[in-house]
């Protein structure tokens, strides 16, 4: 640590990592490691057996920790001071200042189980007024054609599924969800923070129907259940609102605890709506668990995906520069969810907006997408799926891709690398690949198949220039995973202190993007790629940049890409406005790139719902809660 950081640290409270001189009135406790606190911070975590110290780990002597608290007395003067250090040796000799909302309230026990979710509505599925669309699965080569005499060994094509759009664009009859929000409330999220927290929960609220349930978590030191899983009928609403309006600032940070009781909720209701989810926002550190697998190995099985197919999937958001982005990243890793980073507060309510537009459109789940060799010789080599497991068997006749579930209009695309031998003759048709998909239908709840057409490939004696241009399609998808293979390997290298090796990577990659055939035709992702890898060189300039902002932003593309699905990141308010273009504006001196990711489209224009792996849904979404609140200042 240099001095800089080391001055900041000592500047900051070491639970919750907001300022030690806000108030005078604020008590601060110093401890014998030199590690300073907030007196109610460190209260709370010594109150719970805690007697190590939450930065350093240090083992403290109980005689000088604020532990079984008396009452405060009043001393001679009737004021309370603004600093206080305990010798080792000396007993303490404690002051309990008078908080507005700091310390923790008190609330009435909680049931010891919360199997009182409200009864489902006596219909509960999705039946739409007209019969379902299929998802539509479509395959490029990477050239029309291969001589007949050569064999290439890592020939790539490309295989797309769709998922269709919901029969009503305004949502009626679409798939109802369990939605658990579990919330920071600890002393760091008190004032500006707090109130458009409530803001944007108080927006997903509204936009939940009476088929939907919600219940809402909170935590800080310890945690509680604030809302029962309850529908979202008027009453509901109303309900839900007034328990949000509830709560109150105060204590330390105990996200393992808060998700776990969040996912209690989920394993411990009754009746189950067919998708069910958890939203998880933080500003801060976990005062308990200091490292990502610590904190892991106390959550339960149900929230670790298995081949895609995820009970309980976490959508976090870590909000502000002193939240945590790799414990925060592993949570939604690990339960096949997003990871956001929420740079500044106006951005809440849109990120949110973001992630329960695609959450409240969901048309299938259990989507398996199957390609199998359709050719004697013909070998599946890799298929590169980011997050979505694969499986390759039968001595590479057969690929798997397990994919989970997908929003409406929502597109996944895969490369899939084949060993292609030499043809048995000239001017033939070679069959290269079988494709099935299979999924289950929400509107319908059955099993759907979907043949896709036989993938083949010409193969002449010799090819024409035509036969061998590289198809873009094919491409763009081959520059998104070189750009996420970047971002991923540059994370690395930083989080290894290796600065200069990440840009110089970041660079060399850069160079081979603005190379491909699919950049020198002028594709719009292909440059929108190009401007993402520009936007993490510039926020890994230095260390000191890296830490701040860096890591959150890289990992949230990380998580974006691997998924294949939109996350919030940036300081900027961005949506899909204008025919589609992705929207960026100014905040301070410096402009940043489009808040959301990047999605598959057609050259030389965004598609119809743009910029990234947006759907439709979510724009609209987003779109509704910029209308809803005029945007402030930039």
């Amino acid at each position: 640590m240099n001095s800089s950081e080391a001055a900041s640290d000592q500047n900051n409270c070491g639970i919750c990592r907001s300022s030690l001189t806000r108030r005078l009135s604020e008590a601060i406790f110093t401890a014998e490691c030199s590690h300073v606190f907030h007196y109610h911070c460190i209260l709370k975590n010594v109150q719970q057996g805690n007697l190590c110290c939450p930065v350093c780990q240090a083992k403290w002597n109980k005689d000088n920790v604020p532990f079984q608290v008396p009452p405060p007395q009043n001393n001679n003067s009737g004021t309370i001071p603004c600093h206080f250090t305990f010798p080792s040796q000396q007993p303490p000799h404690w002051f309990y200042p008078q908080y507005s909302s700091m310390p923790e309230p008190e609330y009435p026990p909680e049931p010891p189980t919360f199997s009182d979710d409200e009864p489902l509505p006596s219909c509960t599925s999705s039946i739409q007024s007209s019969a379902p669309q299929n998802i539509t699965v479509k395959t490029h080569t990477e050239s029309s054609a291969i001589s007949s005499a050569e064999s290439i060994p890592n020939f790539p094509v490309l295989v797309s599924i769709l998922a269709p759009p919901l029969q009503d664009s305004e949502g009626h009859g679409r798939t109802p969800i369990d939605l658990v929000t579990v919330l920071d409330v600890s002393g760091s999220m008190e004032g500006t923070k707090l109130s458009l927290l409530k803001q944007a929960v108080t927006f997903v609220i509204q936009n939940l129907g009476p088929s939907d349930r919600l219940s809402v978590v909170s935590f800080s030191s310890s945690c509680r259940r604030v809302f029962p899983l309850q529908r979202m009928s008027v009453d509901g609403h109303e309900s839900a609102i007034l328990a949000i309006e509830s709560l109150r600032a105060g204590g330390a940070t105990n996200i393992a605890e808060g998700l776990k009781k969040g996912i209690k909720v989920l394993e411990d209701r009754r009746e189950r709506n067919p998708v069910s989810s958890i939203i998880l926002l933080s500003d801060g550190i976990d005062t308990y668990n200091r490292t990502a697998n610590r904190l892991l190995n106390q959550l339960p099985d149900s929230i670790r995906s298995s081949n895609m197919q995820h009970e309980i999937p976490v959508h976090t958001f870590g909000f502000g520069y002193d939240h945590d982005p790799n414990i925060m990243h592993a949570i939604s890793d690990l339960s096949g969810g997003t990871f956001s980073f929420i740079e500044s507060v106006g951005m809440i309510q849109d990120s949110f907006a973001l992630c329960i537009g695609g959450l409240l459109s969901v048309v299938a789940q259990e989507v398996r997408l199957t390609v199998r060799s359709a050719s004697p010789g013909v070998k599946i080599l890799a298929i590169p799926s980011g997050r979505h497991v694969n499986e390759i068997s039968d001595e590479g006749q057969q690929g798997v891709v397990h994919v989970g579930n997908m929003y409406a209009e929502e597109e996944k695309q895969f490369l899939v690398y084949l060993l292609v031998p030499e043809s048995s003759g000239p001017y033939t048709k070679m069959s290269l690949l079988d494709v099935l998909c299979m999924y289950k239908d929400l509107a319908s709840n059955e099993l759907i198949r979907v043949q896709g057409e036989k993938m083949e490939i010409l193969r002449p004696e010799v090819c024409s220039p035509a036969e061998k241009a590289v198809s873009l399609e094919v491409d763009r998808q081959r520059n998104r995973i070189l750009v996420a293979e970047a971002i991923a390997e540059a994370q690395r290298l930083a989080e290894m202190g290796n600065i200069e090796g990440a840009q110089a990577l970041l660079a060399q990659r850069k160079e081979i993007l603005l190379t491909s055939p699919a950049s020198q035709a002028g594709d719009y992702h292909s440059n929108l790629f190009e401007t993402e890898l520009r936007e993490i060189m510039d926020r890994m300039a230095s260390m000191k940049l890296y830490k701040q902002t860096g890591r959150a932003y890289a990992l949230a593309g990380i998580s974006s890409h691997k998924s294949q699905r939109a996350s919030a990141r940036g300081d900027t308010r961005a949506s899909c406005l204008n025919s589609g273009s992705v929207v960026s504006r100014k905040r301070g001196p410096r402009s940043r790139n489009s808040t959301y990711s990047f999605a598959p489209g057609e050259l030389g224009q965004p598609p119809a719902a743009v910029g990234a792996f947006e759907t439709p849904a979510m724009v609209r979404m987003v779109r509704k809660s910029q209308n809803r609140n005029q945007p402030g200042p930039y």
